[in-house]
């Protein structure tokens, strides 16, 4: 689709392999700057975005410090903050763990950047999609910064990726942009409303992966001088997310540009 309203500009933070910042690209997004702190990881991300700004700690990273190296200009701040304390896999420490916790400088930023638009991905948490143990907190810290949100669970599978991978998806805009439902609207539009996803491979459930994507077989058979690659490979893959997840949230978005 051809843009007429002309591209936001997205600080993508705890940016992992890039999944997030390549399904906004996809969108018509552009990508300012990462933040990233493992090592392999910023390698990818420099390889695949050359000449982008990569900040290593969230902790770090301030509005004075974009400004200075000539990031002005923030649309959209987006972001999967650590799900360690958080997912049905951890040790349930909540939003105040030591990882989890680092929601707190993606909100720090977001308050001193003030972008139009925030978007926040991560894990349900407990079995049945209970996420009150820390949603109650990030809407509430983002509604105390002047920002309205909406939220979906949006599994892989209803972009067609063969396994369900549940995550969370809010949603945020300042209040002066005044939209209501538009996200859940916007989802059920292109067949995405709560149930229809399980159509996606319906007739071919002997085909899905269990619950997360296997990682097994692009691993398989390295030489063990290269187990150091193979491990960062495998817990990156295991953090990243569905890039056609973050493009369809983005569509949405710059849908709404164009039509202001």
């Amino acid at each position: 689709m051809k843009r007429t309203s002309p591209h936001l500009c997205v600080l993508d933070l705890f940016s992992g392999f890039g999944g997030f910042a390549l399904g906004l690209q996809n969108a018509g997004m552009k990508i300012s700057a990462f933040c990233e702190i493992d090592p392999f990881c910023r390698r990818v991300l420099a390889s695949n975005w050359p000449g982008t700004i990569i900040y290593e700690d969230v902790q770090t990273l301030t509005k004075e410090r974009l400004v200075k190296d000539g990031l002005r200009k923030i649309d959209v701040v987006c972001g999967g903050f650590p799900c360690t304390d958080i997912s049905v896999a951890g040790k349930r420490l909540g939003i105040a763990g030591p990882r989890s916790g680092l929601w707190k400088e993606f909100y720090r930023c977001v308050g001193e950047i003030r972008p139009a638009y925030v978007i926040v991905e991560n894990v349900p948490g407990r079995p049945g999609g209970n996420i009150d143990a820390w949603l109650g907190t990030v809407l509430g810290d983002l509604a105390s910064l002047g920002y309205d949100a909406e939220w979906h669970c949006i599994p892989a599978c209803a972009v067609g990726a063969p396994h369900r991978r549940d995550r969370v998806w809010i949603i945020a805009h300042a209040l002066r942009i005044r939209l209501s439902n538009w996200i859940s609207n916007g989802l059920a539009e292109r067949d995405i409303a709560e149930g229809k996803e399980e159509q996606a491979f319906a007739g071919h459930r002997s085909t899905w992966w269990s619950t997360e994507p296997r990682v097994v077989p692009l691993v398989h058979g390295l030489p063990r001088k290269l187990a150091g690659w193979r491990k960062a490979s495998v817990m990156g893959l295991g953090n990243s997310l569905v890039p056609q997840i973050p493009e369809l949230i983005g569509d949405m978005i710059m849908d709404y540009q164009d039509k202001q």
